[in-house]
C-alpha cells in the first residue's frame, strides 16, 4: 500500500503567501488569457511598471509564473505545471498541498 505524500507546510505556506496579494491575484486571472509584459500588465493593473515588476519576481520565485526576453522586453506566462485544467475545462492552481479552483472566465 502506498503512503500518501505528506504535507510540506512550509512549501505550502510559500505558495500561498505568494498567492495572498490581491495584485498578484489579479495578474495570475490576467496572465491567464496569454502571455504578458510588465507595461502590459502595469496598463491593465492601473498600477506602476515597478509595483508590477515587484509582484511578479515573487510569483516567479514562487513558480507560478515563467519568464522569456522577447526582443527588448520580458515576457511573463504562467507555469503550465501548476495552473492545471481538468478535462471537464475547470483551472485550478495545483500547490501539492491544496488546490486553488478558479472562476470560469466569462
Amino acid at each position: 500500500m502506498m503512503r500518501p505524500q505528506s504535507l510540506e507546510p512550509e512549501q505550502c505556506a510559500e505558495s500561498l503567501k505568494a498567492l495572498g496579494d490581491p495584485a498578484r491575484l489579479r495578474i495570475i486571472e490576467l496572465l491567464r488569457s496569454g502571455p504578458l509584459n510588465v507595461g502590459d500588465l502595469a496598463t491593465a493593473t492601473d498600477s506602476t511598471t515597478v509595483n508590477v515588476s515587484h509582484h511578479l519576481g515573487i510569483l516567479y520565485h514562487a513558480g507560478f509564473v515563467h519568464r522569456a526576453k522577447r526582443g527588448r522586453f520580458v515576457q511573463y506566462r504562467l507555469n503550465q505545471t501548476v495552473f492545471v485544467r481538468t478535462p471537464r475545462g475547470v483551472e485550478h492552481i495545483d500547490l501539492k498541498c491544496c488546490r486553488l479552483e478558479l472562476p470560469s472566465r466569462s
